[in-house]
């Protein structure tokens, strides 16, 4: 492949990725969540969403695949680690951090369909 079509092919995944987060959000809105943040940006690492329930925090990883067994898959154990790492680093700048739990979402983005939500997945 040339370089274009390389750098089209990486400008087409991004935007995929960020219409994905953008919709993912929305379906946790309309789901009674309370979205904080979207692509947070931490030294340790990106975390997709950060949306709370009361005293709950969820960091959500979004993936968009074909299937969902795909998306599952495609976060690894060492991106599990990394999001734990970056959540840690977002929760200790809270200043009700002592009474929130946690929890680590995935959210599927597949094509055709409504998005589907592993809560607890990791």
């Amino acid at each position: 492949m040339t370089e274009i079509g390389e750098k089209l092919k990486r400008r087409k995944a991004w935007r995929r990725g960020h219409v994905s987060e953008y919709a993912a959000a929305l379906f946790l809105f309309f789901k009674g969540y309370r979205i904080l943040a979207i692509r947070h940006r931490t030294k340790l690492g990106e975390i997709d969403i950060i949306a709370r329930k009361g005293d709950l925090a969820v960091f959500v990883e979004v993936k968009a695949r074909r299937g969902e067994p795909e998306a599952i898959d495609a976060i690894s154990f060492s991106a599990q680690k990394r999001i734990r790492a970056a959540s840690d680093l977002w929760l200790a700048g809270q200043p009700d951090y002592g009474r929130l739990s946690q929890r680590y979402d995935i959210i599927a983005i597949l094509p055709g369909r409504w998005p589907r939500h592993f809560p607890d997945a990791f």
